[in-house]
């Protein structure tokens, strides 16, 4: 193959596929993610894949094919999920669901998360096929329900359920590859962590009375507000996890603006909220995504109590969202959450958790990861390439727990405001360009090609 070679003429067909799909209404809840499970599963089946559809309930559709290898290398697979969060119409220029082509961009919810991805994996699997690749290890692609609900229906499902038909070694999935411009260069984000999620609820318990004469009462609002405050005070300890120990490092050498500011986080981990205090006066985004990436954090998001204006209330109720750092874990977290609510009452306070998964992270020192750095300096020379964290959760997390290698890596240049390109996803007139969709589609399916041949 040509040296960085774009792949255009997947352009129409890729296109297609991703219009396809955002036509497709996907929104969870409630998902009904079987109908795009079945439209994978047809234009697949078209040339020659067989093709299997599972659900985990009525309607919630999961998707698995693969091309056999001879066994000589391990298995990869190409993870997508299916369904999408929701989009109001009346905020949007677009219908969000119309797959509209508009000034060179495929606008609709799930351009960005996740249906472009998967259009693109879709096209490598027909690619790789079509070539007659001379695979030494399994791909597999899956494309999967409920990810936007913490992927319990889809993903974890399947690796619950039928660990046997999607057993891999390696997974390439979300949550990385949007190129970070610095100083006239890319700088290609590979996503190797990711934060453990502990979504709590604290209830505060007192004793009812009429709102006129409030110290005969105990007020659960009054101590709900004390937990809010205690918990919204806490500062966590500043750990640098090696992910992001490398993404710093990456970015101070391409950027000369922010080289002293990062190398004193590396070397003085402890002055980190000062430096990044002072990088928010003039860059706020950065420094707060950057922030969160080296502490846990914990932010109350529902709060819910009282019955009437003249009662006081002898329940109130907060939610918290806790995100937790690899190394660390949810039951440590707990525990220290706990401890810095004895003072509030304690055994006047009730402790419910609603979600929890483990934070984390894969090795960087792997074949495929030098390979796709390898690959993104053949299609763009100067690019600098760095692991990254999300402070959200993706489905890979399922997969590290069976053992695998997990990659969030959905090639992506910036061709319009780096910031505005995060904000689309999940947010207003999400869209992808059609030069991305190419560029994504050369990027991994080399990446696919060269490491399974």
């Amino acid at each position: 193959m040509q040296k960085g070679r774009l792949r255009e003429g997947a352009r129409t067909e890729v296109t297609d596929l991703l219009r396809d799909l955002i036509r497709i209404d996907t929104t969870n809840p409630p998902g009904n993610e079987v109908e795009a499970a079945e439209y994978v599963a047809h234009t697949l089946e078209k040339e020659g894949f067989k093709c299997e559809i599972s659900e985990s309930r009525p309607g919630r559709g999961n998707v698995i094919t693969r091309l056999k290898g001879s066994g000589d290398k391990p298995n990869l697979l190409l993870l997508s999920h299916l369904d999408v969060v929701a989009a109001n119409p009346q905020e949007w220029s677009v219908d969000p669901f119309g797959g509209v082509v508009k000034d060179g961009f495929v606008w609709g919810r799930g351009a960005l998360d996740m249906k472009s991805l998967t259009a693109v994996e879709i096209m490598i699997m027909k690619l790789l096929k079509r070539n007659r690749a001379r695979l030494k290890g399994d791909v597999i692609l899956a494309a999967t329900a409920d990810e936007e609900k913490g992927g319990e229906e889809g993903a974890g499902w399947l690796c619950k359920n039928y660990p046997e038909k999607i057993h891999t070694d390696y997974v390439i999935n979300e949550g990385g590859g949007l190129a970070l411009p610095i100083n006239g260069r890319n700088m290609y984000t590979i996503q190797t962590a990711e934060k453990g999620i502990l979504w709590f609820k604290v209830k505060a318990v007192g004793t009812p009375g009429h709102g006129s004469i409030p110290g005969a009462a105990d007020n659960a609002i009054v101590r709900i507000n004390r937990v809010i405050n205690k918990l919204r005070e806490y500062q966590a300890e500043i750990t640098l996890i090696p992910t992001i120990r490398e993404y710093l490092g990456q970015i101070a050498s391409g950027d000369e603006n922010q080289r002293q500011r990062l190398k004193t986080i590396l070397q003085n981990p402890e002055r980190a909220d000062a430096v990044l205090d002072e990088l928010a006066k003039t860059d706020k985004f950065f420094a707060e995504e950057l922030r969160v990436k080296l502490k846990m954090t914990l932010t109350p998001t529902m709060v819910k109590g009282g019955v009437k204006e003249n009662i006081i209330p002898s329940e109130c109720e907060a939610v918290f969202d806790c995100r937790v750092l690899p190394g660390q874990s949810t039951s440590e977290a707990m525990d220290a959450i706990q401890n810095m609510l004895r003072e509030v009452d304690f055994e006047k306070l009730r402790f419910e958790t609603i979600e929890v998964s483990e934070p984390s992270e894969s090795p960087l020192n792997t074949s495929l990861y030098g390979l796709i750095t390898d690959v993104l300096k053949d299609y763009d020379s100067t690019c600098l390439v760095a692991p990254d964290m999300l402070t959200g959760g993706t489905d890979s997390r399922f997969f590290r727990e069976m053992g695998a290698v997990c990659y969030g890596f959905h090639p992506m240049r910036s061709d319009m405001p780096y910031g505005k390109m995060k904000e689309g996803i999940h947010g207003i007139d999400e869209r992808i360009s059609l030069e991305n969709l190419v560029f994504g589609t050369s990027v991994l399916y080399e990446v696919v090609e060269r490491f399974m041949t």
